[in-house]
């Protein structure tokens, strides 16, 4: 490998750290869920437990994660807080696995 060809591959140390971040957040089952499904749509917490099968509380713990991690954001409408995913690694790494696959809670 030439030597340019080495310092692009190994140049961008920061979007690797982003990225590891991302990944490690997302290897749990149920935050991957989350993501998949916001990627389509924005949705309440209520909309989220209810696709899910899961208690509340259980859904809260891990949009609070996602969200501290700056995978997601809320927006208050009213009493009601809709979620979306803005982190646009996070995106494109779900896209990556779900390439294929129209995931949503219908």
């Amino acid at each position: 490998m030439s030597e340019s060809a080495e310092m692009l591959s190994f140049n961008k140390e920061q979007d690797y750290d982003r990225e590891s971040e991302i990944l490690k957040v997302l290897g749990h089952p149920i935050r991957l869920k989350i993501v998949a499904g916001l990627m389509s749509e924005s949705c309440n917490v209520k909309k989220i437990w209810e696709c899910l099968g899961l208690p509340q509380a259980t859904v809260s713990q891990h949009l609070a994660l996602l969200k501290n991690k700056d995978i997601i954001s809320g927006r208050r409408e009213g009493v009601e807080v809709f979620y979306q995913v803005t982190s646009s690694e996070a995106r494109r790494i779900v896209g990556a696995i779900f390439e294929d696959s129209d995931i949503s809670c219908s």
